[in-house]
């Protein structure tokens, strides 16, 4: 791996969990009431073993937050609250790509555009660098020919070893919600390869049906 590069697959030991409090209804049309009981009982099975970092808008939602918590019996003294706006919060995506660099760490910020389907990420584009501040490591953007790749979390995953496994209906797809127009697969390797240490993709063609 480049550099002694690294990204670590999903299953390996982390020092926390990344989520942030439901407030976006839109995402839910119809369905939010429940949602905060959802996180919840997800934030209580994963403060029995390990930290949740847990991102608020504002102190008047982490306390609606800190309530519902404590009613659904979740470990409060292993939640940390970070205050942060965002749009719609969906870490998984929004995130940076946190790497080993030999024993260091480093977050990779790629750029987001709400999958290229909304226009409300202003905020969520913000969450990276400030992520990578909290976790005290390097903020590195992820440049490709001078432009700042888009690239989400969920758009890809890896075995921890070199290997990147992804789509060409996510990537490559010339009209549906297009992250990098005129990006072809080496320019995608080359960034996988630059900044994440990929020594090897596999391009599926399609991805989850209904996703």
């Amino acid at each position: 791996m480049t550099d002694g590069l690294r990204l670590p697959a999903e299953w390996e030991h982390h020092e926390a969990t990344l989520l942030a409090w439901p407030t976006n209804k839109a995402d839910w049309p119809g369905k939010f009431r429940p949602i905060p009981w959802v996180f919840a009982e997800m934030i209580r099975q994963l403060s029995v073993a390990e930290r949740v970092d847990l991102l608020v808008p504002n102190g008047c939602i982490e306390e609606k937050a800190r309530r519902t918590l404590a009613k659904a019996h979740a470990n409060l003294d292993n939640v940390r609250f970070l205050e942060h706006q965002l749009d719609r919060g969906w870490m998984r995506d929004c995130s940076p790509a946190f790497v080993r660099r030999g024993e260091g760490r480093e977050a990779v910020h790629f750029a987001f555009n709400a999958w290229a389907k909304y226009d409300d990420y202003a905020l969520d584009v913000t969450a990276a660098p400030y992520l990578a501040t909290q976790g005290d490591m390097p903020c590195v953007k992820a440049l490709h020919e001078d432009r700042h790749v888009v690239l989400e979390g969920g758009g890809i995953d890896s075995n921890g070893a070199g290997t990147l496994l992804t789509t060409e209906e996510c990537l490559l797809h010339p009209d549906l919600q297009v992250r990098n127009p005129g990006f072809s697969r080496s320019d995608y390797e080359a960034v996988f390869q630059r900044y994440l240490g990929i020594e090897k993709v596999i391009w599926l063609g399609e991805g989850i049906a209904g996703d």
